[in-house]
């Protein structure tokens, strides 16, 4: 399991990572997108969303504090869909198109809820943070005594 999931973490923490990096290099044009959803402050939300997806696709992909990445991931998906993917509310030439990007969104949302059900230390992570010896036999010993 540890290479099919390293590859899917890769690719998951990738597409994350570069949507950040994307919010940043197409600003104007996302403000834009993001104001004609009626969304306060677009400009700060364009710019809280891209670091919430650079911060939680780059913890994805190392494997640092993982759960923090991916509910930041979680918390962007949860928040973000239903108002910039309301397909219900869109007009019918713009409903379809809406409707795959919300799909998406909750397939990501399942795939990255999923991740937080994975024990740390991830296999084949960044080990920054990562239990050391001690912490390890320490964890060893109260599983031992439970």
């Amino acid at each position: 399991m540890r290479i099919p999931f390293f590859i899917g973490r890769l690719v998951v923490g990738g597409f994350f990572l570069y949507n950040g990096i994307n919010h940043f290099r197409n600003r104007g044009h996302m403000k834009q997108y993001v104001a004609s959803k009626k969304v306060p402050l677009p400009d700060v939300a364009v710019l809280a969303s891209g670091i919430a997806l650079m911060a939680g696709g780059g913890s994805i992909l190392l494997g640092i504090k993982p759960k923090y990445g991916a509910a930041a991931i979680v918390g962007f998906l949860a928040a973000v869909s239903p108002v910039m993917h309301d397909f219900w509310n869109a007009s019918p030439e713009q409903q379809s198109g809406e409707m795959i990007h919300f799909m998406k969104n909750m397939a990501l949302l399942g795939a990255v809820l999923s991740m937080l059900g994975v024990e740390e230390p991830w296999p084949v992570a960044v080990p920054v943070g990562q239990p050391g010896p001690m912490e390890k036999a320490a964890r060893f010993v109260h599983k031992l005594a439970a």
